[in-house]
């Protein structure tokens, strides 16, 4: 045998026990691969595959305009991207809101969305479920300070008061005006959100909810956010245009429906 093959064997030779030794499980690629249902997604870390944790499940609304898509629940949206910006894999299931299937009624008895399951519990309600992801999974950090946790509260429902509206007079306008000109000074004052420089979790359930307004408020009442509110107008771009919004958001017409009930009722 010449020189250069046994040069060759031998390094062939080392560096199959050199993965044996490093990598005792490693297996060749074939076609005899099995999903494994307790391993949510795989990251590549220095060239090696390392499973990570088991997907949450949480159920949301369906569209009704568009199969297989997101719908339009603003509180789904909050638990989505929290879920998004802590980077934690969830298995997603769209329900359809108008035919609730019968096991979606098992783990939610009264058929509102969103639920998530927590250790083979099943939990409802935004606010619980982001407390709880917030204190489950405290990294990256997402808690909004308490005198700061209620900034733009009031926007939502001064929203739909001024939607619902039938009158031009009765000072729904103006008030919904107060609330957002409020925000729009307290960005001003406090940089990019409302917490400071970074995203928390009272962005994460506003951004949702001023998505809704400035779709359903440009269709119904041909109004937008006026440009004498320019940190406001700024707060809202920088939200909507973030990935974990832009994955996790309705399609505008899916708003535009999911508000006609109440603008026609």
């Amino acid at each position: 045998m010449s020189t250069a093959r046994i040069q060759s064997s031998t390094a062939s030779a080392l560096s199959a026990t050199v993965k044996h030794h490093l990598f005792p499980n490693l297996r060749p690629p074939g076609n005899h691969l099995v999903s494994r249902p307790n391993i949510a997604r795989l990251r590549t870390t220095r060239g090696l595959t390392v499973a990570m944790a088991a997907p949450l499940e949480v159920c949301v609304k369906a569209s009704v305009t568009t199969p297989n898509k997101l719908g339009d629940c603003p509180f789904c949206q909050r638990v989505l991207l929290t879920l998004e910006e802590k980077h934690l894999p969830y298995d997603m299931k769209l329900v359809d809101l108008g035919n609730k299937p019968e096991w979606f009624l098992k783990i939610s008895p009264e058929g509102k969305v969103p639920v998530i399951k927590f250790d083979e519990k099943w939990v409802p309600d935004s606010d619980v479920i982001t407390q709880s992801l917030e204190e489950k999974f405290p990294d990256p950090p997402l808690g909004t300070p308490a005198e700061k946790a209620s900034v733009g509260s009031k926007i939502f429902s001064t929203f739909i008061a001024f939607l619902k509206s039938k009158d031009p007079s009765d000072g729904t306008e103006q008030a919904l005006l107060n609330e957002l000109s409020a925000l729009n000074d307290h960005i001003k004052e406090n940089g990019h959100f409302i917490n400071g420089e970074k995203i928390s979790a009272a962005d994460l359930s506003l951004g949702p909810k001023l998505y809704h307004l400035e779709i359903a408020l440009a269709h119904y009442k041909k109004w937008s956010v006026p440009d004498s509110l320019p940190h406001l107008k700024s707060y809202m771009k920088t939200i909507f245009s973030k990935d974990s919004f832009l994955k996790t958001r309705a399609l505008p017409e899916d708003v535009i429906a999911g508000w006609r009930p109440k603008v026609m009722g």
